[in-house]
């Protein structure tokens, strides 16, 4: 892997963590606003630590460790970068399941998005398609089944990998639910400091799973998902602390997050079926994909509440 390669890998990374976080740092700026000078300052010091080192740090580690337990602790931080042959058959083997499990909790997570949620509608077609908001059922469900089918022909393995990402992307979007009528409850109650930091870095958790998740579609590096995920992550907190309402003035930024979703997500279930797609086409697809919905924002002007 070249220098450019390793760079834009780094870059790419960056900007789909800090894009995907926006929602959590508009989150993390309306807890905080709420909280003593003490514990807000406490929060932004430890609470970043955490963020970078414990969650976007341990966690891609963990799940290249756990997808590939004979490589060990140190072989699944270092196995990308070995030219030991049975390292390299060894993260050949395991990458389709873990691919195809990250595919499937990002498309889920893009279609939940643009079925259900609240949205500044961006595209032709998405004001329609909110209205149908049953269909994500369906669509979801029969999209997981063709998957799966495809997939016992090819590896059974990679099918239970589906079924896991799917599985994943219920549970987490439990958590997110709970964690939104949470916020309420903090923001206009009387909640100690100490709740509300345990509930930042439990809700930072749950909104980092994208980040990480998506970043193997970028490569299967952990150190460079941990130097990427984690300069995204000191940007997030630049922007909690400074340039929440900026960024609100941008009303497509969040269209342009989920659909580099998707994207990603589909360049995963296609690597794990074995399709050849060089590394530089994840990056330029979020930097093409992410700069249009920018320029979108720029050019239709900041929504009424933030003008």
């Amino acid at each position: 892997m070249d220098i450019f390669s390793i760079l834009l890998i780094i870059a790419g990374l960056c900007l789909f963590e800090t894009i995907t976080s926006i929602d959590n740092a508009i989150i993390n700026a309306e807890v905080l606003s709420t909280m003593s000078q003490k514990a807000r300052r406490w929060f932004l010091i430890w609470g970043l630590l955490f963020a970078v080192f414990v969650i976007r740090g341990a966690l891609p580690w963990l799940i290249v460790w756990m997808s590939t337990p004979s490589l060990g602790p140190i072989g699944a931080l270092t196995a990308t970068f070995s030219g030991d042959p049975a390292v390299v058959a060894a993260i050949g083997q395991s990458a389709p399941i873990l691919l195809i499990a990250g595919g499937i909790f990002l498309v889920f997570l893009f279609f939940h998005w643009l079925f259900l949620e609240e949205k500044a509608f961006g595209l032709r077609g998405e004001r329609y398609i909110a209205t149908k908001g049953v269909w994500f059922f369906a669509i979801v469900s029969i999209l997981l089944a063709t998957i799966v089918w495809l997939a016992l022909g090819k590896n059974p393995m990679m099918a239970f990998g589906a079924v896991i990402g799917s599985t994943a992307f219920f549970i987490v979007h439990g958590f997110r639910q709970n964690a939104e009528e949470q916020e309420r409850k903090m923001i206009s109650g009387d909640i100690s400091d100490v709740s509300k930091i345990f509930y930042l870095e439990i809700i930072d958790a749950t909104f980092s799973i994208d980040g990480v998740l998506g970043a193997f579609a970028f490569t299967m590096a952990v150190p460079l998902i941990i130097i990427g995920n984690g300069i995204g992550a000191l940007i997030v907190r630049e922007i909690t602390v400074r340039n929440v309402d900026s960024i609100k003035k941008y009303r497509y930024l969040k269209n342009g997050a989920m659909y580099s979703i998707f994207c990603l997500g589909i360049i995963m279930i296609l690597d794990s079926f074995g399709f050849d797609i060089p590394s530089f086409v994840s990056p330029i697809i979020t930097f093409g994909v992410v700069g249009y919905f920018l320029y979108m924002s720029i050019r239709a002007g900041p929504p009424a509440e933030a003008a």
